[in-house]
């Protein structure tokens, strides 16, 4: 009877351990999956900005050869310059995100050119070189990297109230945060977290269970490290996001502040 029960224990045993490691091999998978993932993506924005690249310069190059005024002395020089101008809006296709002040900087540079122009037939020139502006910023909305400030309050207004507790809650300590950048890279332990946010025992254990809950990280097992989810990896991304959107802003009003 002994050595059955004792069978039957090391069964139990054996079918936790399986299950443990099925889990740990789940979370595993789940972690090269999101990788992989962004590999391919990676390599397929970086070939496609390149095809892009390629098509607009074909643009540029086709639109102000068939549709400027051939019969000017001025023909040659101005290609020199819209070409410049043109291949520099262009490279913005590139960013991941375009912002608006770029964009109305880069209309005001061509409605100066357009105001200066010494003859009238200059119009048929800048009405392409319009077009083909046009033309690139509307790639650009396409791409959802650029829109204006109005759009972005459209957007704004769908937002739902409780993605405060939803998402901002959870990152609303800069232990957590410190915790969601390092199981960014690799799984972390207990003791590396202790390390990294100067925490111990319940009170480091409070912040990794509000990253818990949030769905952000997940632990392969009892005691086991901790790793970032595909839910965490994105909000680590978008927080970066922001981070460099207040910077863009904070560079902007500082170099506003040194022309005044």
């Amino acid at each position: 009877m002994n050595d059955v029960e004792n069978i039957k224990k090391e069964i139990l045993e054996i079918k936790s351990k399986l299950s443990d490691i099925q889990t740990d091999l789940n979370r595993f998978f789940d972690l090269v999956k999101l990788q992989q993932h962004e590999s391919v993506l990676s390599s397929i924005q970086n070939n496609f900005s390149s095809a892009l690249t390629s098509y607009v310069a074909e643009d540029i190059e086709n639109g102000l050869e068939r549709n400027m005024v051939r019969n000017c002395e001025m023909h040659d020089t101005c290609k020199s310059i819209f070409n410049g101008f043109l291949y520099k809006n262009a490279n913005l296709l590139k960013n991941k995100k375009v912002d608006e002040a770029t964009i109305s900087r880069n209309q005001l540079e061509l409605q100066n050119m357009r105001k200066n122009a010494p003859k009238k037939q200059c119009e048929k020139c800048f009405l392409e070189v319009s077009g083909l502006f046009n033309k690139q910023v509307l790639l650009m909305r396409s791409l959802q990297i650029y829109s204006t400030d109005e759009e972005k309050k459209n957007n704004i207004s769908v937002l739902p109230e409780d993605l405060v507790s939803y998402i901002f809650e959870s990152l609303s300590s800069k232990q957590r945060l410190q915790i969601l950048k390092a199981v960014s890279a690799e799984a972390k332990s207990f003791s590396a977290f202790s390390e990294i946010t100067g925490l111990r025992g319940g009170n480091l254990l409070f912040h990794l269970q509000k990253l818990l809950d949030a769905g952000l990280i997940l632990q392969r097992h009892d005691r086991g490290d901790y790793m970032i989810t595909e839910k965490g990896y994105k909000v680590l991304r978008c927080v970066s996001e922001l981070h460099q959107a207040l910077e863009s802003c904070r560079n902007e009003q500082r170099f506003k502040q040194t022309r005044t």
